[in-house]
């Protein structure tokens, strides 16, 4: 039964990572707007910050495999419909836009109830390692997926590249039909806003979750930055474009290895090693701003930034499921739903403010003031992480306090 979750989550992750790629591509051959693109890719992100919260709710009031199982067949329909409107002709933008925000908002609802679904399928004992493989399984995903979605556009056009898109979704649905959940704790149940604030509730009763969390999208907010300006920077004073894909594909790489190894490491405090694993995003950050302030002065070697990028994505591969297993352990099983989409939420938004900001920030101050600003709140915000006592907490004494029998 646990194979089969990671499959299935597998095969969602390498989905979910065809998409952009795809949408992109297809919307420049259809258009070849700059301006639609925006619209059609703002189209599915707003509907999925919007709808977050309300996600949250739905994955505790319902069961979660349910919940997925149908984020999973909207996302397949919303895909193979806009693959065959692709091969038919070409589609206007606004039926692009309208699919685009249907997907968006199906994960909005899928993305909450997959904690709770490990919560309820795998044994406490092995939460870490299956959260492990799921993380390692989306990295080689954000590998491949956009490699299969460029070459199957190139090759055979968008419309096929949407097809297997809900090919794949659909697959994900089917591997949710052996799945059996242990029964959650019953809680009762108010109204909606009710149900929203009690989850707000839980997450505030936990003070190191809040700090954290606003740890990672500061991170997410440096991660917005450094992926605007780093390219730019790459191509003017490191080298070229060749420099900027070795970077980004030695980063994935070092993610899907960090993950690999977070449950083989002898982690005794796991949220203190989340939050270091997230301050040493202060380390690119700071390696790309020396040679943006003084290209000349400091020609910094490729080798230099390619370093500080894969410490600090080895570090995020490391957090990521160390933090997941942590919630999961300490936060209520019947608000785990609304509590996990409130991270959500915060990490989504983060990174498209830093993505939007980092541009006009750069052209008033220069390319370093951001990158700089970023560093210092990436390091200063996570690293206060550590000052509380709960986040200093070793396992063995966490197991004993946790809502979850272990």
């Amino acid at each position: 039964m646990i194979a089969r979750l990671v499959a299935g989550r597998t095969v969602a992750a390498l989905a979910t990572a065809l998409i952009p790629t795809g949408l992109t591509l297809a919307v420049i051959r259809v258009t070849d707007s700059a301006l639609d693109l925006g619209v059609v890719l703002a189209a599915e992100m707003l509907p999925m910050l919007l709808l977050l919260p309300v996600g949250g709710v739905i994955a505790d009031r319902f069961p979660p495999r349910r919940v997925i199982l149908v984020a999973d067949l909207v996302r397949c329909a919303a895909q193979v419909t806009l693959g065959a409107l692709l091969l038919l002709g070409h589609p206007d933008i606004a039926v692009m836009a309208g699919l685009a925000a249907l997907t968006g908002a199906a994960v909005a609802f899928g993305v909450p109830a997959v904690s709770p679904l490990v919560l309820g399928v795998v044994p406490a004992e092995r939460r870490l390692r299956v959260n492990a493989h799921i993380g390692v399984a989306g990295g080689l995903a954000q590998i491949a997926g956009p490699a299969l979605a460029g070459g199957m556009t190139l090759w055979l056009g968008p419309g096929w590249s949407f097809l297997l898109t809900g090919a794949l979704f659909a697959g994900s649905a089917v591997t949710l039909g052996g799945l059996v959940a242990a029964p959650r704790p019953a809680a009762e149940r108010a109204h909606f806003l009710g149900d929203l604030r009690e989850g707000w509730r839980e997450a505030r009763r936990h003070r190191w979750f809040l700090v954290s969390v606003a740890g990672h999208g500061v991170w997410h907010l440096g991660a917005g930055v450094l992926l605007t300006l780093g390219p730019v920077i790459a191509v003017r004073s490191l080298g070229g474009e060749p420099v900027w894909v070795v970077v980004a594909q030695a980063g994935t790489v070092a993610t899907v290895l960090g993950v690999f190894v977070a449950p083989r490491l002898p982690i005794r405090r796991p949220l203190a090693v989340a939050a270091v694993g997230a301050a040493v995003y202060a380390c690119p950050l700071v390696a790309f701003a020396f040679p943006a302030a003084f290209p000349a002065a400091f020609p910094a070697p490729a080798m230099v930034v390619t370093a500080a990028y894969v410490v600090a994505m080895l570090g995020v591969g490391v957090l990521t499921p160390l933090w997941e297993t942590v919630v999961q352990q300490r936060v209520e099983p019947q608000a785990l739903g609304r509590v996990d989409s409130f991270d959500a939420l915060i990490s989504f938004a983060a990174r498209p403010l830093g993505l939007a900001a980092a541009a006009p920030l750069a052209a008033w101050a220069g390319g370093a003031a951001p990158l700089l600003t970023a560093a210092a709140l990436v390091a200063a915000v996570n690293l206060a992480v550590l000052a509380l006592p709960e986040v200093r907490r070793r396992t063995t004494e966490e197991a004993a306090q946790s809502p979850v029998p272990v």
